[in-house]
């Protein structure tokens, strides 16, 4: 089986350097969503979250090596990759939620982000909490 993935859009930021995730994050950036998307933007307001799937495409291929890694805030220790967020993944998926603070057409401001500029956009979710 194959899969093909269309990225939506892309992940704008200043920053030079990014948080190790989102949680930590503080920066703001823009979502720039593919006009032939913008519809599906319609009910997204500030002041909610939205869970951003995205391409970690700046990131080296996979190996059987990192199937076990050292995350660089946990010194010593080696763990399994699907118990870490690392963007060297056999797939390399990340996720992250980030805070709305304004939509303008097909851009979308946001805060709490953790990517690097460029990085494609595979979806957008709502934020649900149970």
């Amino acid at each position: 089986m194959q899969l093909t993935l269309k990225p939506i859009g892309v992940i704008r930021t200043d920053a030079r350097e990014v948080p190790r995730h989102w949680t930590v994050s503080e920066i703001e950036g823009s979502l720039e969503v593919d006009l032939e998307y913008l519809e599906g933007l319609k009910d997204i307001k500030p002041g909610q979250r939205i869970v951003v799937i995205f391409h970690f495409h700046e990131s080296p291929p996979f190996e059987a090596a990192m199937l076990v890694q050292t995350p660089p805030h946990r010194p010593g220790e080696r763990v399994g990759v699907f118990s870490i967020c690392s963007p060297r993944r056999p797939n390399p998926i990340g996720l992250s939620v980030f805070e709305v603070v304004d939509v303008h057409g097909p851009n979308v401001r946001v805060k709490g982000v953790d990517t690097y500029d460029g990085t494609p956009i595979l979806d957008i979710k709502p934020y649900v909490v149970q």
